[in-house]
């Protein structure tokens, strides 16, 4: 899928507000595209840009939950294999449809699977509810399968939300129901590119990273929007 791609193994499990604010600020400094895999500092709850606080509060008491800046419905996160992708303008990947970069990513992640003699496989296209749209019936993302989405045995095992600027597009992405002591990361990796470089975030993006959580991710505000 892209010509290069930095690989960042975040092992730092930060809180749930610094980890989208990492994935903001790789999105303002990345060069070349950058797949980063993170875990959490504790169980945690991340919900789409566009979805309702009174959704989520009533899981405050247990988890960390965080506003995405990406759209899609609530996720639960803690022994879930969490990423993001980042592809910069400047990549011809970027000028691709969000649907086609969707499936294209997934399509990587199924094949990684197959390696692990996983027979995954894509919600066909005629399905059409698009990725990031909301079902009235349940916010839950894994409970509602859309077009792109990886199914495993009947279920829904990988899901993800974008966000497009004029520096790039984000895909924030779950991967569930996989064991994480494997090198499945390692394999997805491998399968979006031939040409993997090992990448470690510099002060300058924890520095930005810091000042987007302090001013959006953290802040009651930004939580409560909607």
């Amino acid at each position: 899928m892209f010509a290069t791609v930095n690989v960042y193994n975040d092992t730092t499990a930060p809180s749930a507000a610094i980890n989208m604010a990492i994935d903001e600020a790789l999105l303002e400094t990345a060069v070349v595209p950058t797949i980063r895999f993170y875990g959490w500092r504790s169980p945690a709850l991340s919900f789409g840009y566009f979805g309702k606080f009174s959704d989520v509060a009533t899981y405050a008491a247990e988890r960390d939950l965080v506003r995405r800046w990406t759209g899609g419905g609530i996720v639960f996160h803690g022994e879930d294999l969490t990423y993001s992708i980042v592809i910069p303008a400047s990549d011809p990947v970027f000028d691709e449809s969000s649907i086609a970069i969707y499936e294209k990513i997934h399509r990587a992640l199924c094949d990684a699977l197959a390696r692990h003699n996983r027979g995954a496989e894509l919600v066909p296209v005629a399905n059409q509810v698009r990725a990031g749209e909301r079902r009235s019936c349940d916010n839950n993302c894994f409970a509602n399968p859309v077009r792109a989405d990886v199914m495993l045995d009947g279920r829904k095992i990988a899901g993800a939300a974008q966000r497009r600027t004029r520096r790039g597009l984000l895909q924030q992405g779950s991967i569930q129901g996989i064991a994480r002591k494997t090198d499945l990361a390692q394999k997805f990796a491998r399968a979006l590119s031939a040409s993997c470089s090992e990448f470690e975030a510099n002060e300058e993006i924890f520095r930005r990273a810091r000042e987007f959580a302090q001013q959006k991710y953290g802040t009651e505000s930004w939580q409560r929007r909607r």
